[in-house]
């Protein structure tokens, strides 16, 4: 026990170090980023700075498999340097059994990135959202699903609109069922409401069936001087891609929200395929980090007198990145049912874990 702590310790100050180092270059890139991002907005430095520091959180978490394989090969080339793994071997315990420790940590690791960290980088990207978006075109366009139905927001120079839908019809355009539209003027006033059987998006408009459009204005009666339209068309920035792409990206929504998220949308006739593979991806974040400390332990655990040390650096990094883009692949085929949910984001890190310790079995008694 007092070696896996010893162990455990130094994988940690390898971890600490690196993920600082990392930090402080992301921080500094992304401030560059804003900068150039919002060039043509008045933005002082508190406010994208302030952006920056949203953003940090999510990069933070697609950094971790990164960061711990970097954290493993750092800890193993120390040891090997200081000769402790010849030590650790003499007195009868395998390389693999010296494993547990930065193995149990990464799956530690994995359980609060998924428990802690996916709630505040997903609350964070949604801040993110919606702070840029106000800075560039006043408000923006939002898109939400409750057990209410739909509401959507969309913004132009003449002010915003506020839609809601009972439900939808998603084939290859998005129709919108029992639809009411409230108007506001840029100041905040409702200016007009509109109620219409069902709405098609196509061509930068929505088509509105069998529409009755009341004027708010406060010197008419709205009921008196309301107009009916068999088909009344609305102009709209939307698109059916940027709609999902609003509500779409799944880093926005926390892990504790995604099963009421995938049952809201499949209410309203959206495929939920994308955020079923996106949950199970991220419960398998744990054992996806723990393979990258296999794997960057299976070309590290060995003595630099063998020479070689900087290929097996960089024969780690590159199998870890190899991995991680497998893992990306097979999650955007689950995405497109070419695999199945489970296959998707389980079978990838349980291959890098075979992979890896056949490697090391293969190393410590081949």
């Amino acid at each position: 026990m007092i070696l896996d702590r010893y162990f455990a310790r130094r994988f940690i100050q390898s971890f600490l170090v690196i993920g600082g180092i990392f930090l402080s270059l992301l921080i500094l890139i992304d401030l560059i980023e804003q900068v150039r991002r919002f060039d043509e907005v008045d933005l002082s430095f508190g406010q994208l700075l302030h952006l920056t520091l949203l953003n940090t959180p999510a990069a933070i978490s697609e950094m971790l498999p990164l960061l711990v394989i970097l954290s493993t090969i750092a800890l193993f080339v120390g040891l090997a340097r200081s000769s402790e793994l010849v030590v650790t071997r003499a007195i009868g315990r395998s390389g693999i059994r010296a494993l547990l420790a930065p193995a149990g940590l990464a799956l530690a690791i994995g359980a609060a990135a998924v428990a802690l960290l996916n709630p505040i980088s997903a609350a964070t990207s949604e801040e993110y959202s919606r702070l840029s978006d106000s800075y560039r075109n006043n408000g923006g366009s939002a898109f939400s699903i409750s057990g209410e139905g739909m509401w959507l927001r969309q913004g132009s120079q003449n002010g915003q609109s506020v839609i809601h839908a009972r439900g939808t019809s998603n084939g290859d355009t998005l129709k919108l069922n029992e639809v009411t539209i409230i108007a506001f003027s840029p100041d905040g006033t409702p200016t007009q409401q509109i109620a219409a059987d069902s709405a098609v998006l196509d061509d930068g408009n929505w088509t509105l069936s069998n529409a009755k459009v009341w004027s708010l204005n406060q010197d008419i009666n709205p009921e008196t001087n309301a107009v009916e339209h068999s088909t009344l068309e609305i102009p709209t920035s939307l698109t059916r891609e940027r709609i999902l792409d609003t509500l779409g990206r799944q880093g926005a929504v926390s892990v504790y929200d995604l099963p009421q998220l995938i049952r809201d949308l499949g209410e309203a006739g959206f495929s939920t395929k994308q955020y079923e593979v996106w949950l199970q991806v991220q419960l398998a974040r744990p054992i996806f980090l723990v393979s990258m400390v296999l794997i960057g332990a299976a070309f590290t655990m060995r003595h630099v007198r063998f020479g070689g040390t900087g290929i097996a650096v960089l024969s780690a990094v590159l199998l870890g990145f190899g991995i991680y883009f497998v893992r990306n692949f097979a999650q955007i085929l689950g995405e497109n049912g070419q695999l199945p949910i489970f296959v998707a984001a389980w079978a990838p890190p349980f291959a890098a874990i075979l992979l890896s310790l056949g490697l090391l079995l293969h190393a410590e008694d081949g």
